[in-house]
Order: structure tokens, then sequence, then C-alpha cells
């Protein structure tokens, strides 16, 4: 039984949304990040960066969101989750580290500007330049999959880009940043609207309640 150690509206709902598309049996160990608890002695024993998600089989441990997917693509290969062909195996690993390193960064300094900065004017300004450049790169989120103008994110095939980049979508949607997501990125919208509607992104959405696309 694999255990995910997850807080709904994280990036680890990329996670959640994989295990349920794979099949594999799971369970779900919520963390409370309002409330500090990925800062507890315990979690901090599984994870020393405090963060989410931690997948955890048997006695072994694994952290990041990129790494995790990568993983449980392996145990899952009925599932298809990761391409088997070289240029879209490419893609969908750059996917993976744009969305954690760029997308995942820009939106940090709106979310936790605490991260960047101590006193209140210099958060002040972290998060009104962060605005800006998330902006900007949920703009090349989208452009970038018109250009590509492929079915899915990586190519012919659902993959893990494709449940990593939905999760992005709806943080575009929601409160936090508030984008009119179907009018400003279409694109990005009409496959966010592909992902939302698999059996296994709804019966995460029950559990989660993520944003959905209109």
């Amino acid at each position: 039984m694999l255990t995910l150690y997850h807080s709904p509206g994280a990036c680890s709902g990329a996670v959640h949304l994989a295990l349920e598309e794979t099949g594999l049996p799971y369970e779900i160990a919520r963390v409370n990040l309002p409330e500090g608890q990925q800062r507890s002695e315990s979690y901090l024993k599984l994870n020393p960066k405090g963060r989410v998600p931690v997948l955890v089989d048997g006695d072994f441990a694994i952290t990041e969101v990129s790494a995790i997917l990568r993983y449980v693509s392996r145990l899952a290969p009925q599932a298809k989750l990761w391409p088997e062909d070289a240029r879209e195996d490419g893609r969908c690993a750059e996917w993976l580290a744009w969305i954690g390193s760029g997308l995942h960064i820009a939106y940090a300094h709106v979310r936790r500007p605490e991260r960047y900065a101590d006193d209140e004017t210099s958060k002040a300004a972290i998060v009104e330049k962060g605005k800006a450049t998330t902006r900007a790169t949920w703009q090349q989120v989208e452009d970038k999959l018109v250009a590509q103008n492929l079915p899915w994110a990586a190519g012919n095939s659902f993959s893990m880009a494709d449940l990593y980049l939905f999760i992005f979508w709806t943080w575009g949607k929601g409160q936090l940043l508030s984008y009119d997501m179907e009018k400003d990125f279409p694109r990005w919208t009409e496959h966010a609207r592909k992902v939302a509607a698999r059996a296994a992104v709804q019966r995460v959405q029950a559990k989660d309640g993520f944003p959905m696309p209109a």
C-alpha cells in the first residue's frame, strides 16, 4: 500500500491524480499546511524540506512531484502515463521540469512571499513582482500549447505532464490569482477540459474540491 502525504490544493494534487489514474492501491495522509503540520517533528523525519508531497512505499520515501510522478509511472507501466517515444519522453520530462522550476516558483512569490523576505514592505514588492511574473509564465504555457498543436502536452498520448499541468490550471482559476482562464488562456483551458473529463480526475475532484473548467 502506497501512502501519499498530501494537502488538497497543493502541488501534491498532481500525484493524487496520478495514483487514481493508475489504479494502484494507495491511501492519503492529509497534511494541514495552514496549521504548520509540515514543520512538525514527525513530518520532518519523512521530508526534512517540510513540503508536500511525500510518497511512502514500504521502507522507501520519495519527495518532489516530478520524481514521484516518474516513480509512479514505473510502478504502473500498464497505465501508460509516461511516453515510450523518445521525443514524447523528452517533452514530458521538459514539462515536468519547467512546471516545477518555473511555474511553481513564480506562483510561490505570490503565495509564499515570506520565503523570500522578512519585512512587510519587501514582501509586498515580491508579491507584486510575482503577480507579473506568474501572468507572463501562464501566457508562456498558453503559447507553448498553441505552438505544439498536439493532442496532449507531450504528444499524442495522455501522460503525467497533463496531470501536473492541470493542477496549475486550477491554480490560475483559484482565488489567489483569479485569472479568467477560459477567456485569457483558451488553449490551456481546452486541455484542462479534456483532463477534467477523465473519470479518475473527477473522483479526486470530489475529494479535494479544486476548480474545474466551465
